[in-house]
């Protein structure tokens, strides 16, 4: 993933390192500095130098590209916070600029990388998904539109496993009415994601312990005629 967008950021960087350019006198100069560290991997000292550009020549074209840049170096020092911060104010006051999806997309993936394990607090996985689901209503047609869908699929999987994994907990200590109320979260927040079998799997458990024989009749069913091959589907006929 890191080196698809080292590949775009090097199309966006638009220039090459002439040492006569080399000056931090000029937007550009100082612009060539900061990337010259860049492509060196200092990616500490490529941030520092792209946030000068941007403080010392703020009406320059140079201080878009710097702002990104920046970002960028920042995002590869998993400095996620900062990052985020110089990419929403370049969306701030840059909204109209073709660069707009990209900083969208990095700022996703600045949430995404952050995302924790699903017993744990969900925010950043929950910010992921909106920026992501932003960047696809607004700019459906982007590089990074592919890339996009694929994070949201992931994303998907990832919340909804954080239903499971809370309403195992109720399951195992009987508690079959906020257990089922969690599974069927998982089935109806998130239609598409790969937990969804164990959820109509449990879903039918809990009905069993319950006695409501009818409805684990009418889950099992379910299960079985949208997952046939699920090792969930298999097991469901022996509860």
């Amino acid at each position: 993933m890191k080196k698809f967008l080292l590949l775009t950021l090097l199309i966006l960087a638009g220039c090459t390192s002439n040492d006569q350019h080399l000056s931090a006198d000029t937007p550009e100069g100082l612009y060539l500095l900061a990337y010259k560290d860049f492509k060196e991997t200092d990616y500490e000292r490529a941030a520092q130098k792209f946030d000068q550009v941007e403080q010392q020549f703020p009406y320059s074209r140079w201080s878009e590209r710097a702002q990104i840049m920046a970002a960028y170096s920042q995002y590869l020092q998993n400095e996620y916070t900062d990052a985020i911060l110089a990419l929403d104010r370049f969306l701030q006051l840059h909204p109209g600029n073709h660069n707009v999806p990209y900083a969208l997309y990095l700022k996703g993936l600045c949430y995404f990388e952050q995302m924790s394990d699903p017993l744990r607090e969900q925010e950043m996985t929950a910010k992921a998904d909106n920026i992501f689901k932003e960047l696809l209503m607004r700019f459906p047609k982007s590089t990074y539109a592919n890339d996009a869908k694929e994070k949201l699929i992931a994303i998907q999987n990832h919340l909804a496993a954080k239903e499971l994994a809370v309403g195992r907990y109720y399951e195992k200590n009987e508690d079959y009415i906020a257990a089922m109320n969690r599974f069927q979260s998982a089935i109806q927040g998130w239609p598409e994601s790969n937990q969804l079998p164990e959820a109509y799997y449990r879903l039918a458990v809990c009905y069993k312990a319950l006695g409501m024989t009818k409805q684990m009749g009418q889950v099992q069913n379910t299960l079985k005629k949208k997952f046939p091959d699920s090792i969930w589907s298999k097991r469901v006929d022996k509860i």
